[in-house]
């Protein structure tokens, strides 16, 4: 067994912790620029946000690796991950996703503010025990739900530079939680089989591939109209074009999956749709730089 930088960063999932504080620092620089007597943010403020993001996102992970650890046994795609593999010991990772965890709160209440730590630990808890713990080896609607944490760093970026929540925060964090089904479901039915060896009750696996891509279709088209809706509550015109254009696009690919509900296409339309969170919060960011509305 050993705690190398290898090992750590693997269980910190460095490319979700990458989107997620993308997520929060567009959301705080957003807010700072779009909700009158946000406070005036300086590096120090971006930092704060990058750090207390990275630590929370990173013990999570590391906590969904240690209840993870029986089935990621069983899952090709998981089987290498530091504790199936023997390389770290369960109890190494359990301690290190508490503690990093039980840090980002902590210093996101002192180094931000009270509204922001309180989403830091939503986020927290909505992975690890929402997710991770209840739903997903009991229901399908596991990853529907668990997306809020991904809604969480959003408005715990928007509530560190407002200090509270508002209308528009909250619709643009709630975002998150729409994308969520349609970027989850095409890698679902892209692993579809390894899901079913762990007993594991995605969606793909319960009703089948044909119905899936059904749901994926449906998702999109609320997620467009959705994303379109927050011009009434204040985004420009720059978010506008570009949140038309990259949810058309995943529009395009989910229709054609219900035509070609196989594993291969599920794979090229997730890959479609995963990009899409960050081009749709740095249109949110442009957007509130050079803010224009008609």
């Amino acid at each position: 067994m050993r705690l190398g930088f290898k090992e750590i960063l693997e269980i910190s999932k460095p490319r979700i912790v990458v989107l997620l504080v993308i997520t929060a620092v567009t959301s705080m620089y957003a807010a700072s620029k779009l909700v009158e007597g946000a406070i005036e943010l300086d590096y120090w403020a971006y930092l704060h946000i990058i750090i207390a993001g990275a630590l929370a996102s990173a013990g999570s992970s590391a906590l969904n690796h240690y209840y993870d650890r029986d089935i990621d046994r069983k899952m090709g795609r998981t089987s290498a991950r530091p504790i199936p593999s023997g390389r770290m010991s369960a109890s190494s990772v359990l301690m290190y996703g508490l503690l990093v965890s039980c840090i980002s709160v902590i210093y996101g209440y002192f180094a931000l503010n009270a509204a922001s730590a309180f989403f830091i630990a939503l986020g927290i808890f909505s992975y690890v025990i929402i997710y991770t713990v209840w739903l997903k080896r009991l229901n399908t609607s596991n990853i529907v739900i668990g997306g809020i944490a991904g809604s969480a760093a959003a408005w715990a970026g928007w509530s560190a530079a407002t200090g509270s929540m508002d209308v528009l925060g909250f619709l643009i964090g709630f975002l998150v939680f729409v994308w969520t089904p349609s970027h989850f479901w095409c890698l679902a039915m892209k692993i579809k089989d390894e899901y079913a060896r762990a007993n594991v009750p995605m969606l793909p696996v319960v009703i089948g591939m044909q119905q899936t891509s059904k749901y994926i279709l449906v998702n999109t088209i609320i997620l467009l109209p959705y994303s379109l809706m927050l011009y009434m509550f204040g985004m420009g015109v720059i978010y506008m074009i570009i949140a038309a254009a990259s949810g058309g696009l995943m529009l395009a690919y989910h229709y054609k999956l219900t035509k070609q509900p196989t594993s291969e296409f599920a794979w090229k339309a997730y890959k479609v749709t995963a990009p899409y969170l960050t081009i749709i919060f740095m249109a949110i960011a442009l957007d509130a730089a050079f803010h224009i509305r008609i």
